[in-house]
This record gives structure tokens, sequence and C-alpha cells, in this order.
């Protein structure tokens, strides 16, 4: 991590992959006047190749672009601009956000005042309306899966009503979505960035994890608020959806051999593996005969690219993307 004797107390990190449109609208809701705290903005441009990067260079001078040798995932341009950066803390944000100095005073002067809180975040205001959940709890056995998972809510009601009450103005998840973290620099460097084993999904999980490990905390406040488009940043057809949906399954297999213990690890593996083996083929099988609908479409290429990564693990002996930076 590089250290500076800025005085910029934040440094506003954005991964961009011809997230262009997007991105416009991100970096327009930055323009504001703020005198309660200085910022910087970086754009780490994951090699989008498309010969937009300098129109925008052009359209916004205020703002530093960073160039990336690829496509090298979410993870790995967060560290980039991480080190890069200024200011005394850095929220990474998505290009598909509309900020607002607001909601970025309040979780600056959170962080702050709550040294042992390593993670802040706020709600994220749906652009068609209503909000994205923030009562997060982290992957374990019993929430592999959409149905084991509603079972163990289920189960578990009052406790969980008693870590998110619904009262309070601040919320402490076990984890809170990537596209909104705010952190200092000690605790990047505490937690050691984020981990580039995962290309895309789960990094955010796996962050909040490790400031777990480091006891640490992770707030949400539900006093301020930041609007996110979800998935303008990823679903922008079917190839790119389901390179996508692919990474969440392989990502979720790497989180589990990161963080799940003795042989919780081993079955927890092998039941992922069962579970997308039977239920991804059956929905492929579906997906070929509605192949001309293109949602059932997808459901075939996600099989296969699967199948493929399964394939390529047992070879390399690695449950790792092919993207993933870490690979050997």
């Amino acid at each position: 991590m590089t250290n500076s004797t800025s005085n910029t107390d934040i440094s506003i990190v954005i991964v961009n992959y011809k997230s262009w449109k997007h991105l416009r609208n991100c970096l327009l809701s930055l323009r504001f006047q703020n005198k309660e705290f200085s910022f910087q903005t970086l754009v780490v441009d994951n090699n989008s190749s498309d010969g937009k990067l300098d129109v925008f260079r052009t359209e916004f001078p205020e703002v530093e672009f960073l160039e990336n040798s690829g496509n090298n995932g979410f993870a790995n341009g967060c560290n980039l601009g991480a080190k890069h950066a200024l200011g005394k803390y850095i929220l990474f944000l998505n290009p598909d956000t509309i900020a607002n100095e607001e909601a970025i005073g309040k979780m600056w002067k959170f962080a702050k005042m709550n040294p042992t809180v390593g993670i802040v975040s706020c709600e994220q205001k749906k652009s068609g309306g209503g909000y994205e959940k923030n009562k997060r709890i982290f992957l374990n056995f019993y929430t592999l899966f959409g149905l084991t998972r509603a079972l163990y809510k289920s189960l578990n009601k009052q406790q969980l009503q008693n870590k998110f009450a619904e009262q309070a103005t601040v919320l402490y998840p076990d984890w809170v979505s990537g596209s909104v973290v705010f952190m200092s620099k000690e605790w990047i460097e505490q937690v050691d960035g984020w981990n580039e084993d995962y290309w895309m999904y789960y990094e955010d999980m796996d962050l909040c994890k490790r400031v777990e490990y480091a006891n640490g905390k992770v707030a949400l406040l539900k006093d301020a608020e930041i609007i996110h488009d979800h998935g303008g940043a990823s679903r922008l057809n079917i190839k790119t959806a389901s390179i996508t949906k692919t990474e969440v399954q392989i990502s979720k297999h790497v989180y589990i051999n990161n963080h799940f213990r003795g042989i919780g690890k081993l079955v927890g593996q092998l039941i992922l593996i069962l579970n997308n083996c039977i239920v991804k083929l059956l929905l492929a099988i579906l997906g070929v005969l509605l192949f001309f609908v293109p949602k059932m479409r997808l459901n075939v290429y996600l099989f296969l690219k699967l199948m493929r990564h399964y394939g390529s693990s047992l070879l390399r002996m690695s449950w790792l993307s092919k993207r993933s930076m870490n690979i050997k």
C-alpha cells in the first residue's frame, strides 16, 4: 500500500469494465462542491479496449483514470486503485451507483468515530424503487442454497431479529455488498486488501470475513443511502450473463475453500458440485428444448461452462477461476 502525506480525506475508487453509460452518471453525481471533506476520484478501467477511455478523460478532467493490464477482476481493480489512493479513507464504489455527499460524509464521520469498525456501508436504493437487502449473513453449511437458507432463517428467526433490530439506525450485518464499501487505509492494510482469488463475486463477503477475523465490525448506516442500478455493470447480454453466473458458482467454491473448516469444507464442496451437476443439468435440458428463449438458452451455456470449470479444476487441483489473478 502506498503511503502518502496528502491531506486528502477520501479517495473514491471505481472499477469499470465497459460500463460507460453508468459510469458517466456516477461521475456526474460526484461533481458536488463539498466543504466538509476533500476527496479524490480514481477510475480503474479493466482494459475495456473500446476507445472510450480517452473520451472520459477529456469529459472528466478532475478524475484520475488508471488503465489495468487486463480484465483482471473486481478485487484486482480495487487493489490497484487503493495503491494510487491519496485519501486516509477509501470508498470503493460501483460504476452503476449514484452517490451523494451526504451519504459519503456520514460514512466518513462514522468510520472516524468508530475505529473498531473495519467496513462501513449504507442503504442502497434501487433505481426502480425499493431497497436492496441489508441483513446479510455469511455463507455457511446451512445457507448454501435458497431453500436451506430460508429454513435456516426460519429456525433462527429470533436470533436474526435481535441482530438486525429494525429500530436501529446502524445495522451490523455479517457482510455488505462490494458496490459500496468504505474503509480506512489502516484497515485495508490490516486485512491485506481485497482477495484476488476471486475474479468476480464473493470478494465482498470474503473481505468482511477477514475484517471479522481481525476483530473488526461491519456497519451499515440506515440513515444514509446511495442509488444502485443493480446489475448494470455486468448483466449486459446472454454471453456476459453466462460468464457472470458461472463465476458466482466458482466464487462460492473459492469461498468455501477459504473459510469453511474441517469436514464441513469437504461436504460443502461436494453438495455444491452435486447441486450444480443435477439442477443445472435439468435446467440445461429444458434450455435445449426452449433454446429460442434467451433466458432458457442461458441455462445451456451456464451448465457447459460449469462442467468445463470442474474438469479444469480437477486437472489444476484448484477451485480458482481461470480468470483469477492468483491462479498458478
